[in-house]
């Protein structure tokens, strides 16, 4: 049995991102797979890593539980939106908080990479925008998508880590709103 996390970073339970995230949970009903969801809006924590690697600030009840979660999954599906061609900052503040050394990565002595401490975990980017896809590629160089794949997911070891852009949500249609959220349930089923 696979175990799936959902992870929804965006702030605002209104958003398109809570029924993309919703939309997934559907699919990934159908199978045999264990699902939990973590909606970082809803979690009691400071976002703000105070003493960055120096000190560790004592983990809040609701980020032991989401650090719980992740390390069990097999999956990871993050879902949020892009603002300012990065993440919002509560998301932030949650990665900040929980990829800690000792937990999802550690120093090695005389190592200039740290261990990947999340190895044989895969992930799925769902990033909603309002930039097409084609200017975040070629003139943005996808900083948000790099950001995190690159430089917290697969530096903690989770690979691969696959994206679907979907974009430009503030003009998207009705229509064209019910085809992403399908093929969101698509990807739910198919536990990818």
């Amino acid at each position: 049995m696979k175990n799936i996390v959902i992870i929804n970073g965006n702030p605002n339970s209104e958003s398109f991102n809570f029924a993309l995230a919703e939309a997934y949970k559907q699919g990934a009903k159908t199978t045999n797979a264990s699902i939990e969801e973590i909606n970082i809006r809803e979690l009691q924590f400071n976002p703000n890593l105070e003493f960055g690697y120096q000190k560790r600030t004592e983990l809040e009840p609701d980020l032991l539980d989401a650090i719980d979660k992740i390390k069990k999954a097999d999956h990871l599906v993050w879902v949020f939106p892009m603002w300012w061609y990065g993440y919002p900052a509560i998301m932030k503040g949650f990665i900040d908080r929980t990829f800690l050394p000792g937990i999802t990565f550690d120093f090695k002595e005389g190592k200039a990479l740290p261990e990947k401490l999340l190895k044989g975990k895969t992930a799925r980017i769902i990033i909603t925008s309002d930039t097409p896809k084609w200017y975040d590629s070629l003139f943005m160089k996808s900083p948000a998508i790099n950001q995190f794949k690159k430089g917290t997911l697969q530096f903690c070891g989770i690979n691969p880590v696959k994206v679907t852009y979907l974009s430009v949500v503030k003009n998207a249609t009705i229509s064209q709103r019910k085809k992403w959220l399908e093929e969101i349930t698509i990807l739910g089923k198919q536990l990818k």
